[in-house]
């Protein structure tokens, strides 16, 4: 009788949430899985064209591909910020006795401030002229050779979108894995420094195994969230100048509502939910690796 109840409570519970799941995530995956295999400007009646879109997708679209490859390093700039630089903070948080809240709420304020006022402080970091905050500090250096207007260079465009978006979860993911640090049994750490261990070593030897499982979520939740980025490059260069900061989630924006060919960036957003999933495979791999040598 006990276990019914149990099972009841929750079905019940589990019911509401994963009607909302399947409506506002799963349906519209599908509804795209679907839309891709027509033709449709969003007006006229849709025409049925097959994999026609993704056969134009692989070996006809030439800025799909350059987006892709963009994407990988906009994913590679952001793991960077929210992951290896939001470890590094986490550590060095733990170490930290006095205004260590401040520190954690100035580090995350970033996250809850607006994509656009974002976008807008960075235009004006970047900016050349009027003279930024990067250019100025490479001035006082004495590196003048080194300013440039980041944001229309060629060279720098793609890295100067992608730091904003890890900059901005940095502190998310710090405070994430700060928790995680701070559950570690003080006694294995203790015991390992009276054995002569450094820090470092107490580091890589008890905190980071620790921590393992924790790091490796955090790096799904950063992964998936950087192959879907698209509010600050878009604000910041809509994917140009050119084609130089293009990324698929702003060429899907814009084959939709620019070009109105709904079919095909439907195709594209499939492929965006395919990297995702690739991507979490991948790490869940990596973890599954990990407890086998354990």
């Amino acid at each position: 009788m006990l276990r019914t109840k149990q099972r009841t409570a929750v079905v019940v519970f589990l019911l509401p949430p994963l009607g909302l799941y399947l409506l506002a995530v799963v349906g519209p995956i599908l509804y795209s899985l679907v839309l891709s295999l027509f033709e449709w400007d969003g007006l006229s009646d849709m025409r049925f064209v097959g994999l026609d879109n993704y056969r134009q997708m692989l070996f006809s679209d030439d800025i799909f591909w350059t987006a892709t490859g963009h994407g990988l390093v906009y994913l590679a700039v952001s793991l960077f910020f929210q992951l290896v630089v939001a470890l590094m903070l986490a550590n060095l948080l733990t170490y930290i006795s006095r205004g260590r809240e401040l520190v954690k709420t100035v580090y995350l304020l970033p996250a809850i401030v607006s994509t656009v006022a974002i976008a807008l402080m960075f235009r004006r970091i970047y900016s050349l002229e009027p003279l930024g905050l990067v250019n100025a500090a490479l001035g006082a250096v004495g590196l003048d050779v080194l300013q440039r207007p980041f944001l229309s260079d060629l060279d720098t465009v793609l890295v100067a979108v992608s730091a904003p978006e890890g900059w901005r979860f940095a502190g998310l993911y710090m405070l994430i894995l700060y928790a995680a640090l701070i559950a570690v049994p003080k006694e294995l750490e203790e015991a390992a420094r009276l054995d002569g261990a450094s820090e470092w070593r107490v580091f890589t030897q008890i905190r980071f195994p620790y921590i393992r499982p924790v790091f490796l979520t955090t790096a799904i939740m950063a992964a998936t969230y950087s192959l879907r980025g698209f509010d600050i490059p878009y604000l910041l260069t809509n994917g140009g100048p050119g084609h130089a900061s293009e990324l698929l989630t702003t060429y899907m924006y814009k084959t939709a509502f620019t070009n109105t060919d709904f079919g095909y960036a439907s195709t594209l957003s499939v492929f965006i939910v395919l990297q995702c999933i690739v991507a979490v495979a991948l790490i869940l791999g990596v973890r599954r690796t990990g407890r086998d040598a354990s």
